[in-house]
């Protein structure tokens, strides 16, 4: 796939229907379908097909099944990157993974390293051991899940990634964290970032606000989805401008040098 100095990226903030994969995907095929402009790269929330659920064996699917053939089959069909995360099981083993799936049907996925504990998600998830770099359209894209957010280290800029992506379900009392830290991520990486939340009530009474959002690499907002609402964001990041600013200040020229155990 050749190289492209822009992406598109359309961000979708949805509530979700709570562990009914069937009703998830149909919303978001109808808001996919919905695009009017020429998009590169399409961003789902955390546990898009189920919300942020621990009942794990009830609606969990395998990397066979009808999720991951629906991202392909639309994946495919409208020519565009999908990305966000599920709950897969796979050797007997529960997973918050994210799925990177490309035009071509090609999956990438990310296990998620920070498991929640607040929410006993260690309990039900295994927590991955590895980040993955997405190489799309010449963007090499480092994609995170939720909690993670609050770990700095572990989305530190050493490959020089053009995109850190973070798909969530973050609830609205800590949301100010969600904002703050996104922000904080795209300033030390020098990186655009873009965080997309879901919104709504799920099960257990928790109030998602969304709060999506995109920072550039000096952590200048770039665009906002508006608060509780359904919306989808449309964003176009410029890769030439970003390493223009990366080559002025030089700031990852100077990061600490250490191995991560």
């Amino acid at each position: 796939m050749s190289a492209t100095n822009t992406l598109q990226v359309a961000l979708i903030q949805s509530d979700l229907i709570w562990e009914n994969p069937t009703t998830n995907r149909k919303q978001f095929e109808q808001k996919i379908n919905s695009l009017s402009t020429t998009i590169d790269l399409v961003v789902l929330p955390e546990m898009f097909t189920t919300g942020f659920t621990m009942n794990a064996s009830a609606v969990a699917e395998t990397m066979e099944g009808e999720t991951v053939q629906w991202l392909q089959d639309l994946a495919q069909k409208k020519s565009i990157a999908i990305t966000g995360s599920i709950i897969v099981s796979e050797n007997s083993t529960f997973y918050n993974r994210l799925l990177f799936v490309h035009p071509s049907g090609k999956i990438d996925f990310y296990d998620k390293k920070h498991t929640f504990t607040l929410a006993s998600e260690h309990e039900t998830f295994s927590a991955g051991t590895e980040r993955i770099m997405v190489d799309y359209k010449g963007w090499k894209i480092c994609p995170l899940i939720c909690y993670d957010l609050r770990f700095p280290i572990w989305a530190r800029n050493i490959e020089d990634y053009d995109l850190l992506l973070y798909v969530a379900s973050w609830p609205k009392p800590r949301i100010e964290a969600w904002d703050s830290l996104l922000k904080a991520r795209a300033i030390e990486n020098m990186s655009y970032t873009i965080g997309v939340n879901r919104v709504g009530v799920d099960a257990n009474n928790y109030e998602y606000t969304g709060n999506t959002v995109c920072y550039d690499t000096l952590g200048n907002c770039l665009a906002k989805n508006g608060e509780g609402t359904e919306e989808i964001l449309i964003v176009e990041l410029n890769k030439q401008e970003q390493t223009k600013i990366r080559n002025r200040f030089r700031f990852l020229d100077d990061r600490d040098e250490f191995i991560l155990q």
